[in-house]
């Protein structure tokens, strides 16, 4: 198993408020994780999982993520992006269908 770091994205039909922000912060925290998205049409968090391979992290993080959002009161918008970067730094940009 190797630590990897997983950046998602979900976008949505309004700004995002610090408030909100700050409450999915809280909620990645435990997962080593940082959130975005003040004034943005999106939010994000940078989380980090332990997994065998990159898909199984994205596949994780994107379980994590959505546990986040709800845990944080976050409206559910559709993720729309996922970046991982590896134990030896490399990085896989997965975007996802509209």
């Amino acid at each position: 198993m190797s630590k990897w770091s997983v950046s998602i994205s979900a976008e949505g039909d309004r700004p995002v408020e610090l408030s909100e922000v700050v409450a999915l912060a809280d909620a990645v925290a435990s997962l080593g994780g940082i959130a975005s998205g003040v004034g943005a049409m999106a939010y994000g968090a940078q989380i980090v999982i332990e997994a065998e391979n990159a898909d199984k992290a994205v596949e994780a993080a994107m379980e994590a993520f959505a546990d986040a959002v709800e845990t944080a009161k976050l409206p559910a918008w559709p993720m729309t992006r996922a970046e991982v970067i590896g134990p030896e730094g490399s990085d896989d940009d997965f975007g996802f269908p509209e």
